[in-house]
């Protein structure tokens, strides 16, 4: 089994934003170093919580930082976004990185985001779509390009000069383009139906349960035979909040009052202001109000010493089927050496023991 590692990024909000990012840098340094062979970065515009902005910024000086470890904005919020910008953004930063760019394509969630860039929520899907069919076509030809969506009406043809080569759209270093994901959060997803069907990664949210995550591979799969694809547990990410502690005990306790379970509390007050929590529930019978920090951690938080955890993610494992990619969640260092502590068990223990068992 793989492992990668994804931050929000979750930060505390009165910590001065130019500490948060140098942490997350410090943060994905580390991660190289341990072995971590991907690294992916949230896109939000108006989260004091969530506070990158432009993830490709933050890769562009990560990049200098390190030297094998895959980066990616995860996700692309493309609805926000002129898909020409996305394109030529995304293709400049694959050079910069020398292949290193992994790309996951998304609506994001954010709804002030979405206010703020006049979106309407539901063209979310539609929009992702139109957004990610005109980047690969701007990828895969030259000038004139002419473009005539519902969302997006755009064209590149008065001034196209081949003889100064003025008018031409860079093309990235991969290709056709870097390996391309999508994330999913819910069941039945329509994401993970549209990335089977074009063949692009699956990327399981941290905020779900095993049965949900498991319904998300069995309708990325149907989709993805459906086109003709063959999909491969192999390409599949699952993410997943996990802190290890020297005893199960000890770790537990720390949960309930770090910034992993601060994150989640948090989450839970966004959910309660929107939708509810049903994102939480393994049962969609079960009420909200059940659906509490001592559930959560019996689901969606991992806490314990490397036996424990080692065993929740065999039982995860047993519910869903195997996967190539197990992606750790990070939160803010609001102890930097239990956070270390538990990454390093993480590298050093829990993964070598699921490899033993054959995952």
């Amino acid at each position: 089994m793989q492992y990668g590692m994804f931050i929000m990024p979750f930060h505390d909000p009165a910590k001065p934003l130019a500490q948060c990012y140098d942490e997350d840098l410090e943060l994905i340094v580390l991660a190289e170093e341990l072995g971590f062979t991907e690294f992916w970065i949230g896109e939000h515009h108006t989260m004091k919580y969530e506070n990158i902005v432009m993830p490709e910024i933050f890769i562009g000086k990560a990049l200098a930082m390190t030297k094998r470890i895959r980066m990616g904005p995860a996700p692309v919020c493309l609805q926000q976004h002129h898909p020409a910008h996305v394109a030529s953004r995304l293709a400049f930063l694959d050079h910069l990185s020398h292949g290193r760019l992994n790309i996951c394509f998304g609506p994001g969630s954010v709804t002030a985001d979405m206010e703020l860039y006049g979106v309407d929520p539901k063209n979310n899907p539609a929009m992702v779509e139109e957004a990610a069919d005109i980047i690969l076509q701007l990828w895969s030809q030259d000038p004139p390009y002419h473009v005539d969506g519902q969302f997006w009406k755009f064209k590149l043809e008065k001034y196209v000069d081949p003889e100064t080569l003025i008018g031409y759209i860079h093309k990235p270093y991969q290709r056709p383009h870097p390996p391309l994901f999508a994330p999913a959060m819910t069941l039945n997803s329509p994401t993970m139906r549209t990335a089977g069907t074009r063949g692009w990664s699956p990327i399981s949210s941290p905020l779900i349960t095993g049965n949900v995550v498991a319904n998300q591979w069995q309708v990325y799969e149907a989709a993805a035979r459906a086109a003709d694809h063959t999909p491969s547990r192999a390409d599949w990410r699952v993410a997943r909040s996990l802190f290890i502690g020297e005893t199960t005990k000890e770790a537990q306790a720390t949960v309930r009052t770090n910034s992993l379970g601060k994150n989640y509390q948090y989450i839970g007050r966004l959910f309660d202001k929107g939708l509810g929590r049903k994102m939480f529930k393994r049962d969609l019978d079960m009420s909200d109000t059940d659906c509490n920090f001592d559930y959560l951690m019996t689901e969606q938080i991992i806490a314990g010493s490397v036996d424990e955890v080692v065993r929740r993610l065999e039982r995860l494992i047993e519910e869903t089927g195997p996967f190539g990619m197990l992606t750790l969640m990070s939160y803010d260092w609001d102890d930097k050496a239990a956070w270390v502590r538990s990454m390093e068990l993480f590298v050093h223990e829990v993964i070598p023991a699921l490899n033993k068992k054959g995952y």
